[in-house]
């Protein structure tokens, strides 16, 4: 008669009690964990997920335009689709400047004497390698990048004026409606070396509102730049008297 061999084979996972007693033994090494698929994801589709005032929020014009045929059911996110959508529209066409643009002699007619009524320019002389002139296109910068319906040039000074003396850089010239408004030799009405972006602006908007956010009229967005220009000088010197404090407490 012919012998036959049949190996059992458990459940994957499952273990005899003697085993058991081996791996508390030490003699058997742990049982493994048994397998386990990981849970089924269904795969995301972002144009099937729900859109939000947030989500509306993120898309850029194009993309709003495009938008217009799947938000016809709901309301809300339609009306506030078009809303976002003219809000950009009105950002895009008041942001006419946001730099210094380097100008030479011959464009100075052009981008300053000729720039349109409602447009106020700023005109910075300057000379490459004077500290002060450095330190005010810095301050400079910042004032273009925040108020960009107000138009910022710079020019080095003597394509400007001819044989004018370094003595008097940086300057600064305010056109308005093709006629000089202001004149800024030196750092001194800016508050010398220690002239900040905010200092700039107020020195500006003295008498005259020069630096305009597009977000108002000309006497209202004067009154806003003074306002936004002191509560940040406020907020500097509060935040350096708290570090200042921080100092004195760790020593």
């Amino acid at each position: 008669m012919a012998d036959y061999h049949f190996v059992y084979k458990d459940v994957e996972g499952a273990s005899t009690q003697w085993d058991d007693i081996q791996r508390r033994l030490g003699n058997l090494p742990a049982k493994p964990e048994p397998f386990k698929p990981p849970a089924f994801a269904p795969k995301v589709d972002a144009d099937e997920q729900p859109k939000s005032k947030e989500w509306l929020d993120a898309r850029e014009p194009d993309e709003l335009e495009e938008l217009e045929d799947d938000l016809e059911d709901d309301r809300f996110l339609e009306q506030y689709r078009r809303m976002r959508l003219a809000e950009l529209r009105e950002a895009a066409k008041t942001a006419r400047f946001g730099t210094i643009v380097p100008i030479t002699g011959s464009d100075f007619v052009r981008e300053v004497s000729q720039a349109p009524p409602d447009v106020w320019v700023v005109v910075f002389l300057y000379k490459d390698g004077i500290p002060e002139c450095g330190l005010l296109q810095t301050c400079l910068e910042e004032l273009a990048t925040k108020y960009a319906e107000t138009k910022f040039v710079k020019i080095i000074s003597t394509d400007c004026i001819p044989n004018y003396p370094d003595r008097n850089v940086p300057t600064i010239l305010v056109y308005n409606n093709s006629a000089v408004k202001g004149t800024y030799v030196g750092l001194q009405k800016f508050g010398g070396k220690k002239c900040t972006p905010e200092s700039v602006a107020l020195a500006l908007c003295q008498s005259d509102p020069v630096l305009n956010d597009g977000q108002g009229g000309s006497d209202s967005s004067r009154n806003n730049v003074i306002e936004g220009v002191r509560r940040k000088f406020i907020e500097k010197v509060v935040a350096q008297h708290e570090a200042r404090e921080d100092e004195d407490d760790s020593d």
